[in-house]
């Protein structure tokens, strides 16, 4: 005979609810984990972006320092 038959009403709502907590301590455990991976991903992206920034700022001074050299050049033509 089937389990869940020979189960009172009772015994079957508590397996029913074991199953669901069941599955939210997986849902929970998942999340705990694409939580981590997504914060992970986010210090990196944090760390490419700054070293990004300090890239663009080290070309904007050459750009700059070019400019001025070229100013420089046709004043003294």
């Amino acid at each position: 005979m089937d389990n869940q038959a020979s189960l009172n009403p009772n015994q079957m709502e508590f397996k029913q609810l074991e199953s669901l907590v069941d599955d939210l301590i997986q849902a929970c455990s998942r999340l705990e984990e694409e939580n981590r991976s997504l914060r992970t991903q986010c210090k990196s992206l944090q760390s490419e972006r700054s070293g990004l920034i300090e890239k663009t700022e080290m070309a904007k001074n050459r750009v700059e320092a070019m400019i001025q050299h070229l100013k420089s050049l046709e004043q003294g033509a």
